[in-house]
């Protein structure tokens, strides 16, 4: 069953037997070629927090002393989000009062569709790209850290995953699809309220 443009979806991430990260965000478009959700400043994410404050950027889940989900508003840039089916990887483009400050691909597993929520498993390895399509690479500390950690990915895991990565790469600099000018003008429908999680999660 395909989602309707409108309809609230939870972007969940998962580890193990922990979720890591939810993203409550709205629909816009559920097509063959892939899935893309809109949330704005403010609507509702929740993630993974231990005791101390640590997130799973610094500390493995199966690490944390008192693992707990945490709920925020979403913060900093608007975000459009784009997960072509069977891929591994997803696309954002990032809005700020409403102009576009630039592309995030997310390297992750293609994505599982359960009930109203979507959920993948982040690879940790990113890359930002500005709207002059300058990029780098994110999270590379993180990336190999985890490597070989059995939550995580082994050296052939991690070879496909940065593969990954360079061939998006490629398209970046060459200014391909996604990364040429569609939805840099993106506007939500006014209409639409800031998607909140179900109360029943």
């Amino acid at each position: 069953m395909r989602f309707q443009p409108g309809q609230t979806v939870t972007r969940r991430y998962l580890r193990g037997r922990w979720v890591m990260w939810e993203q409550a965000m709205r629909v816009i478009r559920d097509a063959p070629w892939g899935l893309l959700l809109w949330q704005p400043v403010g609507g509702d994410f929740a993630r993974l927090v231990d005791a101390d404050g640590s997130t799973g950027h610094e500390v493995p889940p199966d690490a944390m002393t008192a693992p707990r989900m945490v709920s925020s508003g979403w913060l900093h840039y608007d975000v459009l989000i784009l997960m072509p089916p069977g891929v591994a990887h997803a696309v954002w483009w990032f809005f700020r009062d409403g102009e576009f400050a630039g592309w995030y691909v997310n390297l992750e597993a293609p994505y599982v569709r359960r009930g109203d929520a979507v959920e993948t498993i982040d690879h940790v390895l990113d890359i930002v790209a500005t709207p002059r399509r300058e990029w780098r690479w994110k999270d590379e500390d993180e990336f190999a850290a985890r490597l070989g950690h059995p939550l995580y990915f082994d050296t052939d895991d991690a070879t496909r995953i940065r593969a990954e990565g360079e061939r998006l790469v490629k398209l970046i600099e060459a200014g391909e699809f996604p990364f040429d000018d569609t939805y840099t003008g993106f506007r939500p429908d006014p209409s639409w309220p800031v998607a909140r999680f179900p109360e029943a999660r």
